[in-house]
């Protein structure tokens, strides 16, 4: 189940139902500190989900403040959260390693559809070569302290990892 709302209190809810119905052992990954951010916007354009009104600043973090992150860190790991994200990943590699210093779970890091379409917008019109910025773009979230990384580059990563390219 996934929800990105990060409302106060649903991993509580979550972990008791999942509990209740016999699956003790199912983790979950918490939208920790997910960032009102701009890097979103090809995912809401192709998705069709752009606010019809009003924004989604009343739920999402403000991105001039990196110390709220360590506040829902830990209020979703006291309610049973096993592993947190941070979202997007680029524009705060300094909030992943701080939360990385402050827990003791996985990390996860989600690179956006609007850092993916920054790469794939550069290489189209010749500026870098897309290859080595998402090898470089993955090595430094993970050298920022995340465990896990979810990117739109997924398969690429993967295949990059096989050859050796990544280490």
């Amino acid at each position: 189940m996934r929800h990105s709302d990060m409302m106060d209190g649903r991993i509580k809810v979550l972990r008791a139902d999942l509990d209740k119905h016999g699956f003790k052992e199912l983790p979950i990954l918490a939208y920790t500190a997910k960032y009102n951010s701009g890097f979103y916007c090809p995912f809401r354009e192709a998705a069709k989900s752009m606010p019809s009104f009003g924004n989604r600043k009343t739920y999402q973090m403000d991105y001039h403040n990196s110390r709220e992150a360590l506040k829902e860190v830990q209020m979703d790991i006291e309610e049973g959260a096993d592993m947190v994200m941070v979202k997007p990943a680029l524009s705060y590699l300094d909030v992943i390693r701080e939360v990385k210093n402050n827990t003791n779970v996985p990390v996860a890091a989600y690179s956006v559809s609007g850092e993916y379409a920054l790469i794939k917008a550069g290489a189209a019109a010749g500026l870098v070569d897309e290859y080595s910025l998402m090898r470089e773009t993955a090595t430094n979230i993970f050298r920022s302290g995340a465990d896990i990384l979810i990117s739109y580059y997924s398969k690429e990563l993967t295949e990059a990892v096989r050859k050796g390219d990544i280490g």
